[in-house]
């Protein structure tokens, strides 16, 4: 992509309004703008960020064995009423009226809508059990809607709901979710732990908040040290079999939020060198809720035995677009983004020092062009802007490489390249540059 044919309004100032590190850089590197009190439109930049994380969503929950639906955005107020939860939710959801008077709310979770489809199209033990997910955007109408996209009222979320015919078969569930979690959660450059937290407006009785560490995090939180160092599940790892022993290594160190941390448990388990008082980022919670919407709501399955049989269920809940506000928490510096490779909004920056000199503009071409064809994203600055200028955008946004071609060193042959997370610069034949970048571009896709 041409920067001179981008819509990138990147800007020097801190915006009064952003209390926050993310919500600052997000405003300055041209990702969002507001519309209204947590509402906001994603530019392209931004929108680039999302579909990335949602890409490494979906494909950790379909290796996990979930099948994608998605939703309307609009629910009935009958069948909130039906699990009796609408008059109990409170003010966040947002309650309306159509032209006929029917009652409706705009969704901040769907519960009641997947047990619906569900109760109508699933009849026998033979079909569970099912994990269904959607990306979906969500409106919830906080009171006081801050820190930029980590407490806005309109957000994109991944919800997921799983089926089973007992209680064994829905634990069997929530741990393959629990193993996705971790995978889906490194991969996007976080180390995400899970905690003991309350189940919420959600309901039932087992649940787990996977928590980044930052220190403008929304509440605190107590961890054993020892978390930091444990492996995430491989490649290999077979959903379909004994998922046990990952869960027990994530869940058994303690870690746990300000609503259910035992400080009596705490320092009696955790030697005084290991304990952790922290703040965190909430990134996704999942929770087991055995029978609580399918039995006011009456759905069940035939068993092998010939019965009916209520169905037992969770739900796992991702922030995909709080998502992209905790990794710029947990990555940045002074001069801006520091993006993991992976949900990098382009691979590589490409500086042209000299606009309008031929040689330069005929390299870099040549530059963008291979790269491109390779599959490498490049974000070409291709703008009469001075070098300073293009710098400092280069390090705002904060692209994995910057590789910048200036008429001086083009003479020789040789171009910079600049690895953004380190500051480490190389002045290098134009050849290596491009067979240096291949290779990392591969080696993160991979």
């Amino acid at each position: 992509m041409r920067l001179s044919r981008y819509l990138l309004p990147t800007s020097k100032d801190n915006p009064a309004e952003a209390q926050i590190v993310s919500h600052r850089l997000m405003l300055r590197a041209g990702m969002i703008r507001q519309e209204a009190a947590g509402i906001y439109a994603w530019l392209p930049l931004g929108l680039r960020v999302l579909r990335k994380i949602e890409a490494i969503v979906r494909d950790e929950l379909n290796r996990a064995g979930a099948v994608e639906l998605l939703m309307p955005t609009l629910q009935l107020a009958d069948l909130w009423r039906e699990s009796g939860r609408y008059d109990a939710y409170g003010p966040e959801m947002l309650r309306i009226r159509d032209r006929h008077e029917r009652e409706l709310l705009y969704g901040p979770t769907n519960e009641e809508m997947i047990t619906e489809i569900f109760r109508a199209t699933v009849r026998s033990y033979r079909d569970l059990p099912m994990n269904l997910y959607q990306v979906q955007w969500k409106f919830r109408d906080e009171q006081r809607p801050r820190f930029g996209v980590l407490r806005g009222r309109e957000f994109l979320m991944k919800d997921g709901y799983s089926f089973d015919l007992d209680e064994a078969g829905a634990r069997l569930s929530y741990q393959r979710m629990f193993v996705a979690y971790l995978r889906m959660f490194a991969r996007m450059g976080l180390t995400a732990i899970p905690m003991r937290a309350e189940t919420g407006p959600i309901g039932g009785d087992l649940s787990h908040e996977f928590i980044v560490l930052a220190d403008t995090g929304e509440s605190a939180v107590y961890v054993d040290r020892e978390l930091l160092s444990l492996p995430i599940p491989g490649d290999d790892v077979d959903y379909q079999g004994d998922l046990g022993t990952w869960v027990d290594a994530w869940a058994t160190p303690y870690a746990a939020t300000e609503d259910v941390h035992e400080a009596e448990r705490f320092e009696r388990e955790v030697p005084a060198e290991r304990r952790m008082q922290t703040r965190g980022i909430e990134v996704g919670q999942i929770f087991y809720f055995g029978t609580k919407y399918s039995a006011p709501m009456k759905t069940t399955v035939t068993g092998a035995d010939g019965n009916d049989h209520l169905i037992h269920g969770g739900c796992y809940g991702v922030g995909v677009s709080r998502l992209i506000g905790a990794i710029i928490e947990a990555s940045h510096d002074e001069r801006g983004i520091v993006w993991p490779d992976l949900v990098a909004p382009f691979h590589v920056g490409l500086v042209n020092l000299q606009q309008g000199d031929e040689q330069t503009d005929m390299a870099c071409d040549a530059l963008y062009t291979e790269l491109t064809r390779a599959g490498v994203e490049v974000l070409y600055d291709d703008t009469a802007e001075r070098a300073g200028g293009k710098f400092a955008t280069m390090d705002l946004i904060g692209l994995p490489w910057q590789l910048v071609v200036g008429p001086r060193d083009l003479k020789q042959g040789l171009v910079e390249l600049k690895r953004r997370a380190t500051g480490e610069r190389e002045t290098l034949p134009i050849d290596t540059a491009l067979a240096k970048l291949l290779k990392d571009a591969h080696r993160a896709a991979h």
